[in-house]
């Protein structure tokens, strides 16, 4: 089993400054109360008062010590936690659980627990588990954050190979971010020839870029590209009279940025930060540069954003898309 940190250090993201708490969460796993260690009345007591919130058969969660706002994340690895403590075996976390764990962005499918094992999954078990019967080396394993795990680039593997190609190009995107080698992925892939998912995974893995600092910025970039859009360039550096300002993504051929505006970054936002903004895109504009704003929103409706981003690229250009049919896989 290998021993080895994620190597933070020695990947930057392109934008000055740290990396981004979007793309890595640092935050301590969380408490698990398991109910064979307290008398049968507290448990109740704690259940019934709302104190604690049932995880998974015999053990709980404190709602005190967990806000709301992370509850889904804290609810999802207090299931593995209480899982690897209650097993009478070893167990390796692999999958969304294993992305979980690495502190990488939550993704559909958090609800069950995903483990590897040697042997055939019985037909009768947890339901809340997802046993995937596979041969694990011990390189792409490793113990993180107390428990073991599959490796970064293991569980890259997995999640492309498993999840729609959204999903598992925003696990891609956050662990090249944090300091995934892309190069281990491709041969881990290579290893895997001829087992299910390893076409869709190689296409989804080619488009992953270590520059998105967000899911949310990632899925643009996936709505351009299941357009036809070119691939874009993360982190461009647009340098104005003003100043030096690093967008999301876009095209420096035509001129193009694109910003997604996720809605907390405007939440609590004082009048001298939207002042700030505006005279932002004015600059970057006035440089020459053409900057289309996506919410959360706007990609619900592909076929406005489409018009919005196309309204920006040369009609030269617009017989010249090429659609990906690996993104509208499954």
């Amino acid at each position: 089993m290998r021993q080895a940190p994620v190597a933070h250090h020695l990947l930057m993201p392109r934008r000055p400054g740290p990396l981004s708490p979007t793309q890595l969460s640092t935050a301590p796993l969380p408490a698990v109360h398991l109910a064979r260690d307290f008398t049968a009345a507290h448990v109740r007591s704690c259940a019934r008062d709302g104190t604690w919130i049932r995880v998974r058969p015999g053990a709980y969660l404190s709602t005190t010590e967990h806000p709301a706002s992370t509850r889904d994340r804290d609810v999802a690895l207090s299931r593995m936690i209480a899982l690897a403590r209650q097993s009478t075996v070893p167990l390796t976390f692999s999958h969304i659980s294993a992305a979980l764990l690495w502190g990488l962005p939550m993704v559909p499918g958090h609800e069950h627990t995903h483990v590897v094992q040697g042997s055939r999954p019985g037909t009768r078990g947890d339901r809340g588990v997802v046993r995937h019967r596979t041969t694990l080396h011990d390189e792409h394993r490793t113990r993180h954050n107390g428990l073991i795990v599959t490796t970064l680039e293991r569980t890259v593997v997995d999640c492309l190979r498993m999840l729609p190609p959204l999903s598992g190009l925003i696990i891609a995107d956050a662990a090249l971010h944090v300091g995934a080698d892309r190069t281990v992925c491709s041969q881990m892939l290579e290893q895997l020839a001829g087992s299910r998912g390893i076409i869709k995974a190689r296409e989804v893995l080619a488009l992953a870029d270590e520059g998105a600092e967000s899911p949310g910025e990632t899925t643009v970039r996936f709505a351009a590209l299941r357009m036809g859009l070119p691939v874009p360039e993360t982190q461009i550096k647009v340098v104005t009279s003003s100043s030096t300002y690093w967008a999301d993504l876009g095209w420096r051929g035509w001129r193009l940025l694109v910003e997604y505006d996720g809605r907390q970054k405007y939440a609590d936002a004082a009048t001298d930060v939207l002042l700030h903004e505006r005279r932002r895109q004015e600059s970057v504009e006035d440089a020459g540069w053409h900057v289309v704003r996506v919410m959360k929103e706007d990609l619900r409706t592909p076929g406005l954003l489409r018009r919005r981003l196309l309204r920006h690229v040369p009609t030269t250009a617009h017989a010249h898309l090429s659609r990906r049919p690996v993104l509208n896989s499954r």
